[in-house]
């Protein structure tokens, strides 16, 4: 069984930058990973996804050219570095996993979830 666990959220100011990173655990193989983040009181809202290979990467139109995700599958681990943070990127973080990439935005078409990391930016 697939295993996710989050780490790097925490308290910002606005104009700052976090970084989280996603361990991955169990048959890790071909793996696509995926952001999500949900603000209270709203749906679970996509923010990025990648392929195994780190060729294929898609960025929700509201963090595009602030957030960046990466991966290194030797540590199965996946980066998401966020700049530029807005109180509106005020949620809960979750990375996601799914048996090959679709580049889907959908939380339904992903299989494994983390537990989810808190990032509050303030104004």
């Amino acid at each position: 069984q697939v295993q996710l666990v989050e780490s790097g959220g925490g308290l910002v100011q606005a104009g700052g930058s976090l970084r989280l990173s996603c361990a991955a655990s169990g048959p890790t193989l071909n793996l696509a990973m995926g952001w999500f983040r949900q603000a209270p009181g709203k749906e679970r809202e996509f923010v990025a996804a990648i392929s195994w290979s780190g060729g294929n990467i898609k960025y929700a139109d509201s963090v595009k050219g602030r957030f960046t995700t990466s991966r290194d599958n030797a540590k199965n681990t996946t980066t998401l570095q966020m700049n530029s943070l807005k109180p509106e990127d005020t949620a809960i973080y979750y990375c996601a996993a799914r048996r090959y990439y679709s580049g889907s935005s959908n939380p339904t078409m992903y299989n494994y979830w983390g537990q989810g990391t808190r990032v509050t930016v303030s104004s």
